[in-house]
């Protein structure tokens, strides 16, 4: 349970530390825009981040499976 809350903890850290690095490249200034963008930015990494750093933790099996379910939630199919 510790590797899995640690897991968590880092790929959740690295994706915003990441995200930031990616809009810094963007250029986009107005927080209008910005917010949004980042948004969406850290969506997309953050199950990267995760499984990148499962790996290191031991925990890829518990991870491939919880973003298998995820997927399957977010789009409208029955958990099987």
């Amino acid at each position: 349970m510790l590797l899995i809350l640690i897991t968590f903890a880092v790929g959740g850290s690295l994706t915003g530390y990441v995200g930031k690095k990616i809009m810094s490249f963007t250029g986009i200034d107005a927080a209008g825009i910005y917010i949004p963008v980042y948004i969406i930015v850290v969506t997309l990494i953050w199950p990267v981040m995760v499984i990148v750093v499962s790996v290191f933790t031991g925990q890829f099996v518990f991870f491939k499976e919880y973003l298998k379910k995820m997927g399957r939630r977010m789009g409208g199919r029955k958990n099987r």
